[in-house]
């Protein structure tokens, strides 16, 4: 059975007479023109279902229509909130943002409980090794046991963590959250680095 192609009719927006606007944006000392008389309660009630008539259009078959129509009928259905919410649909949930901070303290708690280092061992292993070319050069190659790097990185980590705690309290002798590179300089310069 072949589908019968339906036109579909072009939506029609309501029109506003510019008279009408000009009058109420005006002060009130101007008189009213024909246009602008009061009208009763019924009379406008019915203006508004002409109205809202006239903004309705039922499209039958979308998709027989001209891709323009059809465009516009998918714009028309998208506006007037028929696709939305429908029964049985999955419900889009938005990601719960935290408060600034919240997130910092949970990670300053978490790397408090463990003992796990915190730098990568593989990149640690190939700055010592690159420090060591560096100052021996490039003709000595050292070889280095696992536990001997883990132990540098032991001592390592170790020396960082003290330091940046003495860099936050010297920011909040400033009166700052914020660490900065000066009170770095100053951790080190009280412990007599």
């Amino acid at each position: 059975m072949a589908r019968k192609k339906v036109k579909a009719t072009p939506m029609v927006l309501p029109t506003t007479k510019s008279s009408s606007k000009q009058s109420k944006s005006h002060s009130g000392s101007q008189k009213r023109s024909s246009d602008d008389k009061p009208r009763s309660r019924k009379s406008s009630q019915r203006n508004k279902e002409e109205v809202r008539e006239k903004e309705i259009v039922v499209k039958r078959d979308i998709y027989d229509s001209d891709e323009e129509e059809a465009e516009w009928a998918r714009e028309k259905v998208k506006s007037s909130g028929l696709l939305n919410n429908q029964p049985g649909d999955p419900v889009e949930h938005r990601k719960r943002r935290n408060r600034n901070g919240t997130v910092a303290l949970r990670e300053i708690k978490r790397f408090q409980k463990s003992t796990d280092l915190l730098i990568r061992k593989l990149p640690f292993a190939r700055l010592v090794r690159e420090i060591v070319q560096g100052e021996f050069g490039n003709d000595a190659d050292y070889r280095w046991q696992s536990v001997a790097i883990l132990a540098l990185q032991e001592a390592s980590e170790a020396y960082l963590v003290s330091l940046l705690e003495d860099t936050n309290l010297c920011a909040i002798h400033a009166k700052r959250v914020t660490i900065m590179q000066k009170d770095i300089h100053l951790a080190r310069r009280l412990r007599g680095e």
